[in-house]
This record gives C-alpha cells, sequence and structure tokens, in this order.
C-alpha cells in the first residue's frame, strides 16, 4: 500500500489545534492517545535508512518496510510504499529483508535505534464516518536502555482516502497557526540517528562542471543506471507494477550501452566481464517485458472484435497470459539466485569506482564526443547499405543504434549541454518509431507461432491485420524521422 503524508517540525509546547470544522467535508473528529516502542533495524553502514527507506518493529503492530514511492514525494506529499509482515521482535521477517535485497544485499541487520513515542492523533472523519485523514503530534524520545539520548516532536498528517489531498492546504493553515514549523520530510530514524544517517546513499550523483573528466562523466552513467535498477528491484519482487520490469530492463540497457560505447575509458576485460553478466539479466527481464508489451497490445486490438469473436479473442490474450507467467517465474528465480545478488554488489562498486584506463583522467569535453561521433558514422553507413526499401530486420538494428547513440548523448550531455541533448532527443524520437515498427512486427511473428490454427485463426488473422498495418504506418513514418536525426547542425558538438 502507499503511504501518503506530510511532516512538519513542532516545537516542545506545540498543541494540536481543534480541526472538527477544518473544512466541509470534515463531518467529525476523534482523538486518541498511545505509546509506542519501536526499534529500527539496518546495516552497519545504514544503507537502508541513507536510501530513504526503512526497517522497523511496532510493539503490538509488527514490521514494517517502508520503500521511496513511483515518486518520493510530491510537492511536500511524502508518497511511499508501507508493506506490513508479522514476525518476532528480534529477527526481521525474511519477506521483509527480500524488498530491500538490493540496497542490503548480503549485509547483516541489527538494531540502530530504539524509539519511544507519545502519540497524540486526530482522525478526520467523514459524514459516512470513514477516515479522510489522521493528523498526529509526536512527542519522541531516542532511548539507550533507560537512558534517553534525544528528544524531538514531530507533526504528520497522513492522508487515508484517495480525495483527501484537498484537505492538506486547510489541515496546514490550521497548524501553521497554532505554531506549527515548516514541511520537514526528514523520517524519525533519520532525526534520531542525525548526521551520519544523512549522508548520501552508496551512489551519489555527482554534479559536474564543465572541465570534468571522462571517467567522472562515466562515473556518473554507471550511477544514475545502477540505482535506477536497484530503486526498482522490490516493484519487481511485489509483481505489481509492470513499469518497474520495464525499467529495471532500461537501467541494464543503458548500463551496456555505457560499458560498449565508452570502453575505451576502462580496463577492457573488466568492462565485457560486467557487460556480460548483465546480458543474462537482461535477458530475463525482456521475456517478461516483451510479454507485457504484447499483451498491451493484443489488448488493445481485441476492444475492436464483435462481441460474438471476444470469447476467442480472450482465448488468444490467455494463451500469452500463460508465457508471461512462465517468463516471471524465472525472472522470480532469477533475482533470488546468489549470482544476482553479487550482480547488483558489482554494479555498485563499479558505479562507484569503475576500473577506469589513463585516459579516463582526461576532459570529457574533448574525450567522449569523438566516441559518439563514431556511434553516429556507424549508423549513417548502416543506413546507406540499407537502399529504399529496408527489411523488418534492419530497422530493428537501426532502433539498437539509434538507441546507443541516444544513451550516450545523454551521459555526456552535462557538460555538452543543449545540443548534445537536442541530439538525443532527435535519436530518442527515432528510435520511438522504428520501436512502433518492431512491436507490431514482433506481435504479428507471435500470433502466426501462437495462434494461427484452429477455432483462433480467424482472431489471430483479424489481430495481424491491426499489427501489419500499424507496422506499415510505423514504417511510413520512418523516413522523416531519420531526416530529422540525419540534420548536420545536431552534430556540431562532437
Amino acid at each position: 500500500m502507499l503511504e501518503r503524508e506530510l511532516k512538519l517540525g513542532a516545537t516542545p509546547g506545540f498543541r494540536l489545534p481543534d480541526l472538527s470544522q477544518v473544512t466541509t467535508e470534515v463531518a467529525s473528529v476523534d482523538t486518541t492517545t498511545d505509546k509506542l516502542h519501536t526499534t529500527y533495524f539496518d546495516t552497519r553502514d545504514l544503507r537502508i535508512t541513507r536510501w530513504s527507506c526503512s526497517l522497523r518493529f511496532r510493539a503490538g503492530q509488527g514490521w514494517t518496510v517502508k520503500l521511496p514511492g513511483p515518486a518520493e514525494s510530491k510537492g511536500d506529499l511524502l508518497v511511499r510504499g508501507e508493506h506490513l509482515y508479522k514476525g518476532p521482535p528480534d529477527k526481521p521477517p525474511s519477506q521483509a529483508l527480500d524488498l530491500l535485497t538490493a540496497y542490503v544485499r548480503r549485509a547483516a541487520v541489527h538494531p540502530i535505534a530504539h524509539l519511544r513515542t507519545t502519540r497524540r492523533m486526530v482522525s478526520l472523519k467523514a459524514a459516512d464516518g470513514a477516515t479522510l485523514a489522521e493528523v498526529v503530534l509526536d512527542d519522541v524520545a531516542v532511548v539507550d536502555g533507560r537512558k534517553t539520548l534525544k528528544r524531538f516532536h514531530e507533526i504528520e498528517v497522513e492522508l487515508k482516502d484517495e480525495g483527501a489531498e484537498t484537505l492538506l492546504p486547510a489541515v496546514l493553515v490550521r497548524l501553521q497557526a497554532a505554531g506549527a514549523g515548516l514541511p520537514d520530510p526528514t523520517s524519525k530514524v533519520v532525526r534520531a540517528l542525525g548526521p551520519r544517517a544523512q549522508r548520501p546513499p552508496e551512489l551519489e550523483i555527482e554534479e559536474l562542471a564543465p572541465e570534468a573528466t571522462a571517467g567522472a562523466i562515466l562515473r556518473r552513467a554507471l550511477a544514475l543506471a545502477a540505482t535506477r535498477l536497484l530503486r526498482h528491484d522490490a516493484g519487481i519482487r511485489l509483481g505489481t507494477d509492470p513499469e518497474d520490469i520495464h525499467q529495471a530492463r532500461v537501467a541494464v540497457r543503458r548500463l551496456r550501452s555505457h560499458l560498449r560505447t565508452f570502453l575505451p575509458l576502462m580496463d577492457i576485460e573488466w568492462a565485457i566481464a560486467l557487460r556480460q553478466e548483465l546480458g543474462w539479466l537482461g535477458d530475463e527481464l525482456g521475456a517478461v517485458r516483451d510479454a507485457d508489451v504484447l499483451m498491451d497490445r493484443l489488448r488493445k486490438d481485441a476492444n475492436s472484435l464483435p462481441p460474438r469473436d471476444r470469447t476467442v479473442g480472450a482465448k488468444v490474450l490467455s494463451l500469452l497470459a500463460g508465457q508471461r507467467e512462465e517468463a516471471m517465474k524465472r525472472l522470480n528465480a532469477t533475482i533470488h539466485e546468489t549470482r544476482y545478488v553479487d550482480l547488483l554488489k558489482r554494479l555498485v562498486e563499479a558505479a562507484r569506482a569503475p576500473q577506469l584506463a589513463p585516459i579516463a583522467a582526461e576532459s570529457g569535453l574533448l574525450t567522449l564526443p569523438p566516441l559518439v561521433a563514431s556511434l553516429w558514422r556507424n549508423v549513417r553507413a548502416m543506413v546507406d547499405d540499407f537502399g529504399q526499401d529496408p527489411t523488418d530486420d534492419q530497422l530493428h538494428k537501426l532502433r539498437i543504434r539509434s538507441k546507443r547513440c541516444r544513451y550516450a548523448a545523454e551521459a555526456v550531455a552535462p557538460v555538452a549541454g543543449k545540443r548534445a541533448r537536442n541530439f538525443a532527443r532527435a535519436a530518442s524520437d527515432l528510435q520511438e518509431v522504428l520501436g512502433e515498427h518492431h512491436d507490431s512486427v514482433v506481435a504479428a511473428q507471435w500470433l502466426r507461432e501462437h495462434a494461427s490454427t484452429g477455432p483462433l485463426t480467424f482472431v489471430a488473422g483479424h489481430f495481424s491485420a491491426l499489427e501489419l498495418t500499424a507496422a506499415a504506418a510505423a514504417r511510413g513514418r520512418y523516413p522523416e524521422y531519420w531526416r530529422a536525426f540525419d540534420r548536420k547542425k545536431l552534430r556540431t558538438w562532437m
């Protein structure tokens, strides 16, 4: 489930104001006071906390894992995934630790902070009795046995109803009129631990100066992609949003592309070995992602079926769903292997300190644009060889090469600036139209191989006609996007 809350600072003497008529949506309020005993767990270097996650046990409530949500915040509103588990207080459940695999990897967790909290809570209720939001004032003591190490106060406004965001402005005004501080997203465990919990995570995205070395630019590009993979690992394990698989696959593709494009900057054996291992993971992610893309296309095609054919259309989709389920089982097995955890560790180490060649110490603006230019020349030569009527396979290879151009330009853009970003954007546009073409071709091929006989034949033919029409339309748009990418002014920075 997603937790949506606003945190505010509070002084020791703060008292919650009357919120019974804060808006017309609030019909009544309930006020309660509770005592909470909470223990937070983490690795010795506080990886979980530094990655903006948490693992805690709270007496009477059990275990909770909090993860950054689809977006870590929405304005001042924090949006986080909250996952609850049962288990004894001294040993985190395996399911909880599983969600944190990307950050913990092989490290052990242990108690890092004990909190005793007096919580005063006001529940804002609608006319039907449903809870819209909970406003709490927490008086928190950080303790070591009977010794109090630190005290602090904070206010939380947690939204319990999807439509309750409209309450926030009025509640915020009421709280601040009573003396509440500004919104402050700092978590309790970070407040409890202080500066050592405020250090950045293992992978920090560097701000690059124009004179940055080629090695610094590469390190930043690897850190961005590796961070994307780590951030979506838990979502793959939960299996609730296909976008997590998509983003993890993109991360792997970017990493493999960087390790190939910028190979002259690195120890060759080191980079090739890491790229090959990423290929293993990419294949498993790709099997599921390809099924998801195909499923989305065929679902849209199914909407055009007349009512009498929809049952057969559902059978076609069921065949694909079975293949997707098998691919997902293989992926789940993959991410629980020791090999995968070792790969995550290697990626973190690679992004922090890649094994660089001496040339990586030179200026990025002098060293990297020629590598991107080399990619471009390969693309140009490929298109010249196509002739006027490229095959489907040739267009697919062009898509892959244009994607490498895009990834490389985006990596260099922090120092190369607007011209590199424009080049990357044109490559992305070309990649998109070629991707539409490829997805349509793959869909038609799948239908021929899996649904072209028996009672499914007519519906499969209907679907195939739609996909082949879409492929032809994308092919027709391709020359326009190629000409846009082929403009000389896009390459003046190389």
